[in-house]
């Protein structure tokens, strides 16, 4: 992401099930990167009660929704990784 001055790169590693709905990880790692909002959600799974929704363009500009997760060792994980959802859009609007 950039605000003008420099910019900040978070890699993660990209998880098969990220890879489900045929996004690559060059696309799952742009819109991370390139993300235009980012908020905390609930997972629901018990290994990380909180997940970070990411919302950005792939790499031809289509955006996604991407969740990630952050396990044991600080590693930020990719585990979702789709077409952003209408239902996503009102986070682009605040």
């Amino acid at each position: 992401m950039t605000d003008g001055r420099f910019c900040t790169t978070l890699l993660v590693r990209v998880t098969r099930s990220a890879r489900r709905h045929g996004w690559s990880d060059a696309d799952i790692q742009w819109a991370v990167d390139h993300r235009l909002v980012v908020v905390a959600v609930d997972t629901r799974q018990p290994e990380a009660l909180v997940g970070l929704l990411h919302l950005g363009p792939a790499r031809d500009g289509r955006l996604l929704e991407i969740l990630t997760i952050i396990d044991d060792d600080g590693e930020e994980l990719a585990i979702h990784a789709m077409a952003m959802r209408d239902s996503y859009r009102r986070l682009l609007e605040e």
